[in-house]
């Protein structure tokens, strides 16, 4: 069996559905191949993390047709950010109403955002979604990509233009390949848990660095507040199996009782920290985006929005190809938007990992210059406004997408 399409796209996750609901406009005839049953558990973006969404990002998921989707009980606005050094005196307070905006960003389970991105991936338009369906073998041709499957004890064959790689950071498509990438393991790890905090989140989020990495808090739905804490590998096993009571203890020594005592915590998760880039993620009809194509540190919560905006530039770069009549999988036209795309995702990967080079240590010099800076940005209006503007995704040559219009 030969079903041809001008885009397939495998990895069915938040940044490969949303891609498919982005060219749903066109007339753009798209296969999105996921491995994974959408409403299995396992579906590693449909878990229980909270996402921070950034103002950015939402205008795309609004044009998609995603963020009308989610429940609103499940959207909690994130007004003010509190970013501090631990035992220092360097702090930063970033406000939404300083910045003339509705809020610095919001906080939203992924679970959420995966059930809205479903219904919207069911409604009527010119793609094929194919799961549970696995990539057994790939061949590059001339003017197609030849692709093998494995979809529910069945081989299947389809053929595409151009195929986008949306597998996650762990892509063994990409490796296939040989695109050409660096990793450097970082000797941290993410504990994830949700908390209650007897002095309610207000709406404000906090960033707090440490000596083993930064602690976030990030204000969620029933006033509770999720916990995203980098602890060095050593720490994980220790964290994950201690009682709860213990464990709060230490969450609070770590972070102080800025929003009172912390209870009633909820299931630990942990996942380890690397920094991957791959150097030049395109190549004769196959592109490689989102966390296949560059995976940061979670600190700033910048990872999920760096691939949201993967997804503006490639459709608009790909909807204006295909209604030019131009080869979608050609070279040139990949390039255009790699182009466009390289200085963002260089720019996010050389902030987060800075970040946690400069605060990951107590030297005095370093510790020094890193709360001058934080003062910096709390007390210049200019330096603040310039921080927020390219954090929140709404800096640089912005997409349609991103600034709430359609492709066509």
């Amino acid at each position: 069996m030969n079903n041809q399409y001008d885009i397939a796209i495998v990895g069915g996750g938040l940044v490969g559905a949303s891609l498919a609901c982005a060219l749903a406009d066109t007339d753009i005839r798209v296969v999105l191949i996921e491995a994974v049953p959408r409403k299995s558990q396992y579906q590693p973006s449909y878990d229980e993390r909270v996402l921070a969404i950034a103002p950015g990002s939402r205008m795309i998921l609004d044009a998609i047709g995603i963020w009308a989707g989610i429940t609103p009980e499940a959207i909690v606005p994130i007004k003010t950010i509190h970013i501090s050094d631990r035992g220092r005196f360097g702090f930063a307070r970033l406000k939404h109403s300083n910045h003339g905006i509705e809020a610095m960003g919001y906080a939203v389970p992924a679970r959420e955002l995966g059930v809205a991105t479903d219904e919207q991936l069911q409604k009527p338009g010119c793609f094929t979604l194919m799961c549970p369906a696995e990539v057994i073998g790939l061949s590059q041709k001339k003017e197609r990509v030849e692709i093998n499957l494995s979809a529910q004890s069945d081989q299947e064959e389809v053929s595409a233009a151009l195929v986008v790689f949306a597998d996650g950071a762990g892509s063994t498509t990409r490796h296939s390949l040989n695109f050409e990438s660096t990793t450097y393991k970082y000797d941290q790890s993410v504990i994830l848990t949700t908390v209650l905090p007897d002095g309610g989140h207000n709406y404000t989020a906090y960033e707090r660095f440490t000596d083993t990495g930064p602690l976030a808090l990030l204000p969620s739905a029933s006033n509770r507040y999720t916990v995203v804490w980098t602890v060095l590998v050593g720490q994980v096993d220790q964290l994950l199996q201690c009682p709860d009571d213990e464990f709060l203890q230490k969450l609070q020594l770590r972070f102080g009782d800025r929003v009172g005592q912390f209870r009633q915590p909820g299931k630990r998760k942990t996942y380890p920290l690397s920094l991957v880039k791959v150097k030049h993620p395109v190549k004769h009809r196959v592109v490689v985006v989102g966390n296949a194509a560059h995976t940061i540190h979670p600190v700033a919560g910048q990872g999920f929005n760096l691939g949201l905006r993967d997804v503006s530039a490639l459709a608009e770069v790909l909807g204006e190809a295909h209604a030019q009549k131009q080869d979608i999988g050609d070279i040139d036209v990949l390039d255009r938007y790699w182009q466009w795309r390289r200085r963002d995702v260089s720019r996010v990967g050389q902030f987060t990992d800075g970040l946690i080079r400069l605060f990951s240590n107590d030297y005095l010099l370093p510790s020094m210059v890193r709360d001058a800076a934080l003062l910096t940005v709390d007390v210049v209006p200019p330096v603040q406004r310039f921080l927020v503007r390219r954090t929140m995704g709404l800096a640089g040559r912005m997409p349609r997408l991103s600034r709430g219009l359609s492709l066509s």
